[in-house]
């Protein structure tokens, strides 16, 4: 289970410092793009940027804690530091709409020339690199079960969003000619609230499993038919299941014969755990509860 945590958290890390360094010099592209060729639609774009390096920048060290085993003082692993850096990521995400839409405003209000027609072409190389680089890191997180990868490569898709925005509001200007400058302005406006729509949608999954809300059902089910079929066990009762990083925990009740010896159903409880991690990898760990039952299939102590 340790090489299965060891390998979720440096393939996810992988994909962060990958971020890293494209946000880095598309961020350095397109504030000067934008600045020189009078877009801040483009700016914008590249304060998006900007704060997408710093995102991946927490993702990377806090999957690089997350993939420790447990220790002494943290005996469920650190997993929780996963959750954590989505949450981050997320208020990253909305800070960076904030301040896009307070530039915004203030450059609607303040007269300024139409954006240069070479800012298109950065704007393209952007969409498709970003569009490219949210695919492959979403994939990645989806892999690994990594809310904070998958956090990550939604700033990557943020950013290919307010590019797009930018884009269309610069057409505008440019085919609109005098009266129009503003046209990208309403675009990094609209980005913007594009991004605080993410940033919401990517808050909710991380403070359900930072607070252990049940993951999918399909988990528990899939552990209650593993147990059912393990020698000596008769049914199962309760089964909760709660997520910590890139790993399952598993409380499980299974009913046994009232007339099994302790020793008995110390094997079978085993088995239950051995058959559970083997065939369900994501799971670090089972703690099962047996319960005697009588011969009318009702637990004994009912």
């Amino acid at each position: 289970m340790n090489s299965t945590r060891e390998t979720a958290s440096r393939r996810g890390s992988r994909s962060a410092l990958l971020g890293v360094a494209v946000n880095a010099v598309l961020a350095l592209i397109k504030g000067s793009a934008g600045f020189f060729g009078n877009s801040y639609a483009l700016v914008a774009d590249a304060i998006e940027s900007a704060s997408d390096v710093v995102a991946s920048l927490i993702v990377f060290a806090a999957l690089r804690v997350a993939g420790r085993p447990a220790d002494k003082n943290h005996p469920y692993g650190h997993g929780k530091f996963e959750p954590l850096a989505t949450l981050a990521t997320a208020l990253f995400l909305l800070g960076a709409a904030i301040l896009i839409c307070v530039e915004s405003v203030r450059e609607i209000v303040t007269p300024h020339h139409a954006p240069e027609p070479y800012t298109l072409l950065v704007l393209l190389a952007v969409i498709l690199v970003k569009e490219t680089l949210f695919r492959r890191v979403f994939a990645i997180g989806d892999e690994v079960a990594s809310s904070a990868v998958k956090a990550d490569a939604w700033h990557h898709r943020s950013d290919a969003i307010t590019s797009a925005a930018a884009f269309v509001g610069i057409s505008i200007a440019l085919l609109g000619g005098p009266g129009y400058e503003s046209a990208d302005d309403f675009a990094a406006l609209i980005a913007a609230g594009v991004i605080a729509l993410n940033a919401v949608h990517l808050l909710k999954p991380a403070l359900m499993e930072l607070v252990d809300t049940a993951p999918d059902p399909a988990i528990a089910e899939q552990v209650r038919n593993i147990a059912a079929k393990i020698p000596g066990v008769l049914g199962t009762h309760k089964c909760w299941v709660r997520k910590t990083g890139f790993e399952y925990y598993v409380d499980l009740d299974i009913l046994c014969n009232p007339d099994a010896s302790i020793r008995q159903g110390h094997e079978i409880a085993h088995n239950v755990n051995d058959a559970v991690r083997a065939q369900l990898p994501v799971v670090a760990h089972v703690l099962i509860h047996v319960e005697p039952v009588d011969d009318y299939g009702r637990r004994s102590r009912d």
